[in-house]
């Protein structure tokens, strides 16, 4: 079906997004985290309507939203397609200066302005599919931008395609680009019922053929532990160092099990992210992850009674615990809606793509949309190492995330 004289746009365009710095901040309290993002956010409008889209704006917020009008007389439900223009806060995407290392033949990655900035083979196993195809990277002193840039790029090339191509039937198309996801925010000023969309799918994973319809369930939770404070010169008998308690809660955690770096899979954790504090009070955050929700409530109730073993060690502390919902696991939502997935599915057999279904450890977007009311699943763009120096997407992948997007939109409209 995909028109194989087509000129790709998908590549100059995300090599011009990533000259953006759309870089979030997890500390600012601004909404979005911090405006720079919507400079891009600005340039995609005016692409959107260079290309032909309509409804075309950014609100207040920066979301930036347009539709792709029905070209069929079937009733086809209004399906959304999703990509944030925010980095991720760990590395620098200050003046992102992409390469492109034509015709990989196997072998490590070495990035040109920091030799030792390495893309190793043997500890990147998608690699082995890539022999022969071009790849892209920074030159090593910042991290790429293609989570989600690459998303951005695949989608306006998709809706490009899609306005020059009329023979490929679809219904009403609505598209999204959203800041702060990389700080989790991403949703926190989205509008449902303006979208308009009956589903959606964020354009947003890693490897050619990913169709991730699981995602961890998460919570937050604050525990402080309350001492006393006396001037260390006079402090015998009456002192309760809070530091202490909470180095001794710390040492309690089990060194071989619950934790991100001795777990994989459908393992779940408990993960102390931040420790600030002094003699008298110490603050401690942890995130907890499972893809069962109930596990959740074990692994709290598991730091509740360790939190109660260990100010029982010192006579006179106390503790205060509280757990913050961040968000639950997407596919309690999607297996109410199978022809999500199925359609995504029957997308990429069409186009020869084997279909890799996976569970995210960890949350995106589509995690929150879909208790929102918007179910939405996750796909690929093809990059790879995201937050890091040594992220890199294939030229070819970005190309064939253009196919998928164009042919999931005329599969909703041949099922209808």
């Amino acid at each position: 079906m995909f028109d194989p004289n087509y000129k790709f746009t998908c590549v100059d365009r995300f090599l011009k997004y990533v000259k953006y710095d759309t870089q979030s901040n997890e500390d600012s309290t601004t909404f979005p985290s911090d405006p720079k993002q919507i400079e891009l956010s600005k340039a995609l409008v005016k692409e959107l309507k260079q290309i032909g889209l309509k409804d075309v704006a950014m609100d207040e917020y920066g979301y930036v939203m347009a539709t792709l009008p029905s070209n069929t007389k079937k009733n086809v439900p209004t399906i959304g397609f999703i990509s944030h223009v925010d980095t991720s806060p760990a590395v620098t995407g200050t003046n992102v200066s992409p390469v492109i290392h034509k015709n990989y033949q196997g072998g490590d990655i070495v990035l040109p302005k920091d030799p030792t900035k390495v893309i190793i083979a043997s500890e990147n196993p998608e690699l082995k599919e890539m022999f022969g195809l071009d790849i892209i990277t920074s030159d090593g002193t910042t991290l790429l931008g293609a989570d989600d840039k690459a998303g951005i790029a695949e989608i306006v090339d998709a809706m490009n395609y899609l306005i020059q191509h009329p023979e490929v039937k679809h219904g009403t198309i609505r598209i999204c680009f959203t800041p702060d996801e990389e700080v989790g925010r991403g949703t926190e000023k989205f509008n449902v019922t303006k979208y308009g969309a009956k589903y959606a799918y964020t354009i947003d994973g890693s490897t050619r053929g990913e169709v991730e319809t699981e995602t961890f369930s998460a919570d937050a939770v604050v525990i402080k532990f309350n001492g006393k404070n006396v001037h260390p010169g006079y402090a015998k008998g009456k002192m309760i160092n809070a530091v202490k308690i909470a180095s001794r809660f710390l040492e309690m955690l089990p060194k071989n099990k619950l934790s991100p770096e001795t777990t994989e899979m459908r393992e779940g954790y408990v993960h102390p992210t931040q420790i600030n504090g002094n003699e008298t009070q110490m603050v401690l955050k942890f995130i907890i992850r499972d893809f069962d929700a109930e596990k959740l409530k074990e692994y709290e109730s598991f730091l509740k009674d360790l939190c109660q073993k260990t100010v029982v060690q010192f006579s006179g502390s106390t503790f205060d615990f509280e757990v913050i919902e961040q968000y639950r696991n997407m596919k309690y939502i999607l297996d109410q809606h199978p022809e999500i997935e199925a359609n995504a599915i029957e997308a990429l057999k069409q186009l020869g793509i084997k279909p890799i279904n996976s569970a995210i450890r960890g949350g995106t977007d589509g995690s929150r949309l879909s208790y929102m009311g918007l179910p939405t699943p996750n796909l690929f763009a093809g990059g790879h190492n995201f937050h890091a120096y040594t992220e890199y997407v294939a030229i070819q992948d970005m190309e064939a995330a253009v196919k998928m997007i164009v042919t999931l939109a005329n599969v909703w409209e041949v099922k209808a």
